[in-house]
């Protein structure tokens, strides 16, 4: 029996819809500049036909369920919010052909892909990673994950996200720069893709400053709703 000098952390896990086992977590693989209007607001418009998606990594210690409420985090005064759906795979795979990449998904959820934007854009600038931006406690906040139905992906529906009570953002999971299959395919290429993982998919246009007190709610349909309130800075 392995002895270890302190207890370590329980594994990261999520709510499962209609059940009462929990989807564990692994790693969680978020793509940037997914939207076309959203990677032009950030004054970094895509071309498909010649760029390729490029990633970043949250840790499981940056997870936090639907429902919480998050003290405003240290180190920034530009705090932002980034609405996604989020997809659970459920097999292995690795150099995956899209064709096959459905067979990877086990489910869905939305997430809130929360930013600390001033010092991204700070480390943007100098070309330094993102880690401080976009990797840190509460940064990657998850509804439960609703399985998937049929032997498809999700191509369509709206998503959205209001801040008490007026919506900041507005599109449809049709704009994908990006799909679920492509971007699957693309990351199983660099990576052993393995069941537990989590890929964001990119956030529509809209994302901007929240304070403490905003209450956020966002909903994706055909997947559901998630929730978020910002308290005080600690």
């Amino acid at each position: 029996m392995t002895r270890y000098l302190f207890a370590p952390p329980a594994p990261a896990s999520l709510p499962i819809q209609g059940s009462d086992a929990r989807f564990p977590v692994g790693r969680i693989f978020c793509v940037g500049r997914n939207y076309h209007a959203h990677a032009v607001e950030m004054g970094a418009p895509v071309d498909k036909a010649s760029m390729q998606p490029f990633y970043f990594i949250k840790d499981a210690g940056s997870l936090v369920e639907s429902g919480a409420t998050l003290p405003y985090p240290p180190g920034t005064r530009n705090y932002q919010h980034e609405m996604e759906l989020v997809v659970a795979i459920g097999a292995s795979g690795f150099r995956v052909a899209e064709a096959d990449a459905a067979g990877l998904v086990w489910g869905y959820a939305c997430g809130l892909d929360m930013t600390r934007r001033d010092l991204q854009l700070v480390a943007r600038e100098a070309g330094k990673p993102w880690d401080l931006a976009k990797n840190f406690e509460g940064a990657a906040v998850l509804s439960g994950i609703v399985p998937k139905a049929g032997p498809g992906v999700l191509q369509s529906g709206a998503i959205t996200l209001q801040v008490n009570g007026l919506t900041r953002q507005s599109g449809d999971l049709a704009q994908l720069i990006w799909s679920i299959p492509e971007l699957i395919a693309d990351l199983s290429r660099f990576y052993h893709l393995q069941p537990g993982d989590l890929i964001f998919t990119g956030t529509p246009e809209g994302v901007s400053a929240v304070a403490p007190g905003d209450r956020l709610s966002g909903h994706i349909e055909g997947v559901g709703e998630i929730s978020l309130t910002i308290g005080e800075a600690e």
